[in-house]
């Protein structure tokens, strides 16, 4: 039996790789953020994406490039991709509103909603289940939610002011914006043509109450990777999940 909203499930995304990467230096000094591999693996971040993406139903991507876009393009190129791949290069840049508006261009489907996600994130979990979650609320677009890790030990104390615990590395009581989103097709049309969508456009869609937010399921694995202490991190809670 087919789920009532498999027909607004997106078959198209677009993957944002333009970033510096400054932070993972030296891993970025020949290659961009996407390019990085996770150690142990194999596998450029980009390639988990794409084969994650796969799997969840999109047929077609649209790859942004930006920071040593050719080397990001030339392992496209050859990589045996389980996805049709597009790749555009910003020939100015255009913010991060603007180059999402500006990859959005290229999608096959400008009539159907797409996914997006950031170039530096790892994640698994059912962007099935987040576009039923989208269209169930009619939004215009829906923002993963993620709750990282403090990366430093907590306390709690008591009324009186006596520790009575100690935490390692405990879940944030605050939901963040995971870099994974669902956009129904007139969110293009809203980004700015220039500048960050993340000052304007969503803002603007909260008042309007049509921007959703989506928790990541718990125990699904999600990390950012921005730094040198991630990759490791990462490598290690592979390792640990089998992959």
């Amino acid at each position: 039996m087919t789920h009532p909203n498999a027909a607004s499930r997106p078959t198209q995304a677009v993957v944002l790789a333009g970033g510096q990467g400054s932070r993972l230096r030296p891993y970025t000094d020949d290659r961009p953020k996407p390019m990085v591999e996770i150690p142990g693996t194999g596998t450029p971040i980009i390639g988990h994406q794409l084969t994650w993406l796969a799997e969840e139903g999109v047929t077609d991507v649209v790859v942004s490039c930006g920071h040593l876009a050719e080397v990001l393009q030339k392992w496209l190129d050859s990589a045996d991709l389980p996805v049709s791949v597009t790749t555009v290069v910003e020939s100015e840049p255009l913010g991060r509103g603007g180059g999402l508006r500006y990859a959005a261009a290229r999608l096959p489907h400008p009539d159907r909603p797409w996914y997006a996600t950031n170039g530096d994130i790892w994640t698994r979990f059912s962007l099935r289940d987040m576009a039923d979650f989208h269209a169930e609320r009619d939004a215009v677009a829906t923002l993963a939610l993620a709750r990282p890790r403090i990366p430093w030990g907590a306390v709690k104390t008591d009324g009186f002011g006596h520790i009575t615990d100690f935490i390692e590395a405990p879940p944030s009581t605050f939901e963040i914006n995971a870099g994974v989103y669902v956009f129904s097709p007139e969110f293009a049309g809203m980004l700015p043509e220039r500048g960050d969508h993340e000052r304007t456009t969503f803002p603007r869609l909260a008042r309007e109450k049509k921007l959703a937010g989506f928790p990541i399921p718990q125990g699904a694995y999600w990390r950012a990777i921005d730094t040198a202490k991630d990759l490791t991190e990462a490598a290690k809670e592979l390792a640990a999940l089998g992959r």
